[in-house]
């Protein structure tokens, strides 16, 4: 079981002990934890860990601490650099979630006879008729995370066990309230573990280039300057210091010419992406009823089409109606219904 020293995970670990499960506590000790000054609240952080080996000790089961610092620091923290470095913005936590921990997880299953593996994500395992294995939505929507695990595919869920799929919130800590852990009533944890306090331009500061630049209307007239690009995304509003007498949102960011590209709103929305592909499962895809999440706080859109060559690595994906900021760097979750069928990272952003 993932232990991140939140309630999820603690409330995780009491309803698989009551469903009959032998329980291991699992907490994975990141690039952050030994190299930032990173938030109480965050999953990388001393306090974390020592909460998540008190609800281990409360439930009476074994607790690891592993050391996942080299993957963790070479897959998601230096990548997640290196993609402020191109002005794309990057979604570490789902590259975290397919690269780094539940690979970890099942690593160290294997190596202790151990046959499933789990984690305080509210999500399901969705079985078709075929006996494949599909992520799927939660049961609440409020509180799903199948878009942060959506680098999962068929293979990785063999032995994924997800307690937290059909329970709300309230449930959830009402669980860690009865069973006795202190973390009940801890807060959740929303900024990026390596990022104190969620500044992400105090942290990027040091860390990559910030060259300052022009910013420029869609016309190519220059309205200020920026701080450098890697300080501002798609959408973004707030913080330009320009003043146009209507609001101006980002659109582009330019890297070879070092400019910010600002718009209105209207011009946010494009109808269609272009991305790079963890994984696709063409048979659903090309069964049609296809929609895409491009960021984790928005609903799935309808698709028009999705084209995928034979083999191919990409994909372009055409909108049945224009999608607003599209952020280059971003996750795209493909979805039929409630059910997870693929995964990629977007590259560009296409006309409406």
């Amino acid at each position: 079981m993932a232990m991140s020293g939140g309630v999820d995970s603690a409330a995780s670990a009491v309803i698989l002990q009551r469903a009959g499960f032998g329980v291991v506590g699992m907490t994975m000790k990141n690039y952050c934890y030994g190299e930032a000054d990173v938030p109480e609240r965050s999953c990388c952080s001393l306090e974390a860990i020592d909460d998540a080996r008190g609800v281990c000790d409360r439930l009476d089961i074994a607790h690891m601490v592993v050391d996942t610092e080299e993957i963790f620091g070479r897959e998601v923290y230096d990548e997640f650099l290196a993609e402020y470095r191109r002005a794309r913005t990057p979604n570490p936590c789902v590259r975290c979630n397919s690269i780094v921990r539940f690979h970890t997880l099942t690593d160290y299953a294997d190596r202790m006879g151990i046959d499933y593996v789990s984690s305080g994500h509210y999500a399901r395992i969705h079985r078709a008729d075929n006996g494949r294995l599909y992520l799927a939505r939660s049961l609440h929507p409020d509180k799903d995370q199948s878009y942060f695990l959506s680098g999962l595919g068929h293979d990785d869920l063999e032995r994924v066990v997800f307690p937290l799929g059909d329970h709300r919130k309230a449930d959830v800590r009402e669980a860690a309230r009865i069973a006795g852990l202190e973390v009940a009533e801890k807060p959740e944890s929303q900024e990026v573990c390596f990022i104190p306090d969620g500044s992400l331009r105090e942290f990027l500061t040091g860390k990559i280039p910030l060259d300052p630049g022009d910013i420029e209307d869609t016309d190519g007239n220059v309205l200020g300057r920026h701080e450098g690009l890697g300080a501002y995304t798609v959408g973004q509003r707030r913080g330009l210091g320009i003043a146009t007498g209507s609001p101006s949102y980002v659109l582009r960011l330019d890297r070879g010419r070092n400019v910010l590209v600002v718009g209105s709103d209207r011009s946010l929305f494009v109808g269609e992406l272009t991305c790079r592909l963890t994984w696709i499962d063409r048979e659903v895809v090309d069964g049609g009823g296809v929609a895409a999440q491009i960021r984790s706080r928005s609903a799935a859109a309808p698709l028009k089409r999705i084209d995928v060559a034979d083999g191919a690595s990409a994909a372009r994906v055409v909108f049945a109606e224009p999608q607003r900021a599209i952020a280059p760097g971003q996750t795209v979750a493909f979805y039929v219904g409630k059910v997870v069928v693929g995964s990629g990272v977007i590259e560009t952003a296409g006309p409406s």
